[in-house]
This record gives C-alpha cells, sequence and structure tokens, in this order.
C-alpha cells in the first residue's frame, strides 16, 4: 500500500514537471530567428547565400550559408501538393529548379504532423492539466493533514481518549487540596448518580489559579489520565483566527464536538490571552479578543443541564480576568496551585528523583529546606541540573554535592570561574560576606547560616544563605528589622574595616529600601503613621502589569513616610554597626578564613566562632543597640 501511494504521486509529480515544461515552451522564444519578406529570401537565394530550404506545413524557413541563424519567411500558401507548392512559390519569386541546383540549395519537406501538431497539443492541454492536477494534489494534502488547510473556522482543540493515560495523580504532588478539588469532579463525570441523588449541580467550569510553574498543566494531564471521558485541551491564543469573523464559529466549534462526547472535560490553558476584562482592549468594544471572550460565555451559559461537560480553565492572572466569566454558573469552583511547601517540595523532589541514581549521601529532606519558594518546574530543574552535573564528572550516581552546586546554580547562576578579581578587591569581598554572616548569626529572629562563599556567581560577586528551619508566610516587626540589618551588614563591615564604602552592596540597599518602604506603607508597621496603607497600585488590566503607585496621600504626609522609612533604616545600621564593632576579632577572622578557603558551611562558620562569641543576645528583636 505505501509502495502504490508513492507511485501514484511520482505520477503526480512528473505529470506536473511535464505540464510546467509544456508551458514554458509555449511561451517562450524558440531561437533567434528573424521574418523576411518572400522577396528577400528571393534575392538571398539568388545571392548563393542559401544553404537550405525547409517547408513545414505553412511555414517556411532558410538557413544561410555558414550561419546557424534561421531566416523565416511566414504566409507561405499551402497546396495540396507540398512538393509542388514550394517550387510554384519559388517560380513566381523568379527563382527556378535550375537556379536552386546551380547554388546547391537543399530543399527539406517535413510531415507536420509528427511533432508540429504534437506540441501544440500538448502547449494547449498540458497547462490544463498542470492546473487540475495541482487542485487535485492541494486537495488530497488537505485530506490527509486533517483538513488543516482548508480548517478555517474549525476548532484546534486536541481530544484525548483517557484510557491510555501518561499523567495520574500519582505523578502530581505539593497541591493535595486540588487533586482532592479535581477527584471530585472527575467522580461526577464517572458516577453523577451519586450526586444527583443528593440535589447536586454538575459544576460547569473549574478555575485553577497559581503562579507559573506550579502544575497547573501537569494537574489538566493529570485529570486527562484519570478520567474515563474525553478531554479536548486547548490554549487560549489557539482561538485566535486568520479572520476576525471566524472568531465565533471556532469557539461554537469546539463547544459542539465537547456536546458530541459527553460527558467530557475541555481544558483551556492561559484563558487570560482571551478571558481579559472586558472594555480594557486597545480596541475597544470590538477588540477580537472580547468578540472571542463573549462566544465562550455564551456557550459556557448555553449547555444544556443534562449535558455533563465541565470547563477546567488555567491562569496566573486571575485578577484581570472579566468577572463575567468568574460569576457562579460558569466558573463554579476556584482551585489554588500554590508553590509547595516544605513536605509538597519533599514528595515533588521523590517524584523527579524516580529512576535516577542517588548517591547515599543525597538527603531530600534537607534539599526541600534549601529550596524555599520553588515551584514544581523549578524542582524539576534542579534535579535535571543535578544529574548533568553528575554526567559531566563521569559519576555513576547524583551526590549531594551535586544537588548542592545544581541549588547555586539555580539561585545564583554558574560559577564564573573566569572573572578576573584583584587581591585588593577579593578581600573587600570577604569582609562584606563576613559582615553579612557575622549579624545574620547574631540576630535571634533570623535563619542559621548554611554557606558563606566568595565565588562569583552570575552577577554576585559573593554571597550568604540561610536556612529556614520551616516555611514561614508571615513577618513580624522584629523579623524584618533584623532581616534589613542583615541586609546591611556588608555595607557595615567595609565601613569599619576600610574606612570607606564601594558599590557591592547594591543590591543589598535595593532590598533594604523596598522592604523598610513596605513595612510602612503597606504593613502599617510604624508607630508614627499608625495601621494605614499609602498608595493604590495602578495597572493596566489589558496589558496585566503594574505601571506605578497612585498617591492617595498630601505633600507632608509623603514627607512623614520618608522620614519612617529613614528611620528604620538608619535603627537598622546602627545594630549591624553596634554588632560588628563589639565582635571585630570575629569579623577579621571570618574574613581571613574566606580568602584561604573561599567557601564555608555553617558548621564550619560555628567551628570557628564557638571561641569567640557568647551566645545570641537575648532582648526585643530589631531593636537598636545604644552606640558605645
Amino acid at each position: 500500500m505505501r509502495g502504490s501511494g508513492r507511485f501514484r504521486n511520482g505520477i503526480i509529480w512528473l505529470l506536473v514537471f511535464v505540464a510546467v515544461g509544456a508551458l514554458l515552451y509555449n511561451f517562450m522564444p524558440t531561437d533567434n530567428t528573424k521574418t523576411i519578406a518572400l522577396t528577400e529570401m528571393a534575392g538571398a537565394i539568388r545571392a548563393g547565400q542559401v544553404a537550405e530550404i525547409r517547408v513545414n506545413g505553412d511555414e517556411l524557413r532558410i538557413k544561410r550559408d555558414g550561419s546557424q541563424t534561421e531566416v523565416v519567411a511566414h504566409e507561405v500558401v499551402a497546396h495540396k501538393e507540398r512538393e509542388a507548392s514550394i517550387f510554384d512559390v519559388l517560380d513566381n519569386l523568379g527563382v527556378t529548379e535550375q537556379v536552386l541546383e546551380e547554388q546547391n540549395v537543399e530543399i527539406i519537406i517535413e510531415d507536420p504532423s509528427r511533432w508540429g501538431g504534437l506540441m501544440t497539443l500538448a502547449s494547449g492541454v498540458l497547462p490544463l492539466l498542470f492546473f487540475g492536477g495541482l487542485i487535485f494534489f492541494m486537495m488530497r494534502q488537505a485530506r490527509v493533514g486533517g483538513g488543516q488547510a482548508l480548517s478555517f473556522g474549525k476548532s484546534k482543540a486536541r481530544m484525548f481518549s483517557g484510557d491510555k493515560p501518561t499523567v495520574t495523580f500519582e505523578d502530581v504532588a505539593g497541591v493535595e487540596e486540588a487533586k482532592q478539588e479535581l477527584a471530585e469532579v472527575i467522580d461526577f463525570l464517572r458516577e453523577p448518580e451519586k450526586f444527583i441523588a443528593l440535589g447536586a449541580r454538575i459544576p460547569k467550569g473549574v478555575l485553577m489559579v497559581g503562579p507559573p510553574g506550579c502544575g497547573k498543566t501537569l494537574m489538566a494531564r493529570a485529570v486527562a489520565g484519570e478520567a474515563d471521558v474525553p478531554f479536548f485541551s486547548i490554549s487560549g491564543s489557539e482561538f485566535v483566527e486568520m479572520f476576525v469573523r471566524l472568531l465565533s464559529l471556532v469557539v461554537r466549534d469546539l463547544f459542539d464536538q465537547a456536546k458530541k462526547h459527553s460527558p467530557c472535560i475541555v481544558f483551556i490553558d492561559e484563558i487570560d490571552a482571551v478571558g481579559r476584562h472586558r472594555g480594557a482592549g486597545l480596541g475597544g468594544s470590538h477588540d477580537e479578543r472580547e468578540q472571542t471572550l463573549n462566544q465562550i460565555l455564551v456557550e459556557m451559559d448555553g449547555f444544556d443541564t443534562d449535558t455533563n461537560v465541565i470547563i477546567i480553565a488555567a491562569t496566573n492572572r486571575p485578577d484581570i480576568l472579566d468577572p463575567a466569566l468568574l460569576r457562579p454558573g460558569r466558573v463554579d469552583r476556584r482551585v489554588v496551585v500554590d508553590r509547595p511547601h516544605m513536605k509538597g517540595r519533599r514528595k515533588i523532589l521523590e517524584i523527579h528523583a524516580r529512576g535516577k541514581p542517588l548517591g547515599r549521601d543525597v538527603e531530600l529532606d534537607v534539599i526541600a529546606k534549601q529550596t524555599p519558594g520553588f515551584s514544581g518546574a523549578d524542582l524539576e530543574n534542579l534535579v535535571n541540573e543535578a544529574a548533568i552535573l553528575a554526567a559531566r564528572r563521569d559519576g555513576k550516581s547524583i551526590t549531594m554535592e551535586d544537588f548542592e552546586e545544581a541549588t547555586e546554580k539555580v539561585l545564583k547562576g554558574p560559577e564564573r570561574k573566569n572573572r578576573v578579581i584583584s587581591d585588593e578587591e577579593r578581600e573587600i569581598i570577604a569582609y562584606h560576606e563576613a559582615g553579612h554572616a557575622l549579624v545574620l548569626k547574631m540576630l535571634p529572629n533570623t535563619d542559621p547560616v548554611h554557606k558563606i562563599t566568595i565565588v562569583s556567581r552570575g552577577s554576585a560577586l559573593g554571597y550568604v544563605r540561610p536556612l529556614p528551619e520551616r516555611d514561614e508566610y508571615l513577618h513580624s516587626t522584629a523579623k524584618l528589622k533584623d532581616e534589613i540589618a542583615v541586609s546591611l551588614g556588608g555595607r557595615v563591615a567595609e565601613e569599619l574595616v576600610f574606612g570607606d564604602m564601594t558599590n557591592g552592596a547594591n543590591e543589598d540597599l535595593e532590598r533594604v529600601t523596598k522592604t523598610a518602604r513596605s513595612m510602612v506603607t503597606q504593613y502599617g508597621m510604624s508607630e508614627a503613621l499608625g495601621p494605614l496603607q499609602f498608595g493604590d497600585r495602578d495597572e493596566l488590566v489589558f496589558l496585566g502589569k503594574e505601571i506605578g503607585e497612585q498617591r492617595n496621600y498630601s505633600d507632608a504626609m509623603a514627607e512623614l513616610i520618608d522620614a519612617e522609612v529613614r528611620r528604620i533604616v538608619a535603627e537598622a545600621y546602627e545594630c549591624a554597626r553596634e554588632l560588628l564593632s563589639e565582635h571585630e576579632g570575629a569579623l577579621h577572622r571570618i574574613a581571613q578564613h574566606l580568602m584561604d578557603v573561599e567557601t564555608m558551611s555553617g558548621e564550619e562558620l560555628d567551628e570557628l566562632l564557638a571561641p569567640l562569641l557568647e551566645p545570641a543576645p537575648a532582648g526585643q528583636a530589631g531593636a537598636a543597640p545604644t552606640p558605645a
């Protein structure tokens, strides 16, 4: 069957090439000939310039002696006897047979039915065959390709039967609540009678909300694997068609297919591409996106009560979706797929470590602690980077060192071994990081030190990594003040040791300013201003970006805000300065050890400082000590 198909395709392409050749032959000039009068031809014969006369029907050609150029004389009267006709014509021009013999002129009479008729037929018929074959070929390709070439107005949704699942709920971890919510939807499709008996109504729509990389699409694939019903998958951007008028047809076709395969699930990924708030588009109410959304709203509300079709949509920007899309009856349930907590990260690491040879020293619990704020996609990338590092060193298993290096690479970037740093700058970097580490260790409302390094990674010349003992969702005033003091520790250390400061604290100061301003304007942590929020954030709903802060306070209040921000930062700066001044010997010891080894762990830091430091000071966290 495959060979016969190839043979037919070969025949079609051969006919196309022949037709193109005939078409080109019909329109291109055959040679460099020119037309002359019959009298000129007769004069050339008498002058002995003609070597050959060729007759083909009503066409007469002559070849001049010694030249390949043919001169054509047209409109020769054709007689029944072609042989007699040429002599009659020549005799009328005064060229007798005797003259022809004297000048050695050869007369050749061709059969016009041999080639001339065939080429005339080919030049007229083959172009028609060419265009007909081209149309046939395009239609055939359209049928083979599922009609994609002529599928304007058709939905591009992909349907999965669910009988051969590739992803199930066992492959999803860290989002147990979301799994439970979607498992109820699947149970409703499998056993609707159990819910209907209690008067429950089928949820028409489910919106999955969460940051990028947290597993919304993976969850939808797991639903397809768990459900024994058809599953339609489409992206919000795939609703866009070449022609605007066909958008409603695309949406209508998708929902028509869903109704025919009921009960089923329709998954719309990145629904914010078409579901943004109406009236905010650059094209007004006639915007292409809004017309698509209008049709989606009509179709979601137009389902029959006995049609078991559930819409599952995913987005990371629920704040910009149109309210009509989110109302009950269209979206009955909102499922949050958030970043995983520590136990969830541990389970996700187990899933991505399946089938990979892990070393005996690998502790997934420690890796989970080191990666707060990582999404499922980040953890997958982390495990993959660790495997790549192990393969690069020709290892037989993935060790804890590989995971540590992969974590550093994901957080800070690759190690920049080729960056040349002078000894003077290297010493400044060592004291800068030692200042961060010492303040981090001395203050009570901070996390333990996990790693200190002066090895350059990404844009960082060095850094200190804490190790959170648990996931924290609330931050007290004391903790925020201690974090500001830790960020300022590097700047304070430079000033104490070298009597000068560098631009190495650029990112530290940016973080300090942002935290202090948030404490005053958003968190209500200023005693002078009280529990108030200042400033409204403006957003372009269509673009989905924050474009600035709208002031809802007076100039006098702005001065108070600036004064409070400056006070918080100044107190934290004095706190860090007092700690480093009091333990300057420890600061020098950490910096000198960093210049020797470049990288040290939290345990090494504890051993280094054990004979020098007293227990961490008690009292109110973050409070500025009295200057010495």
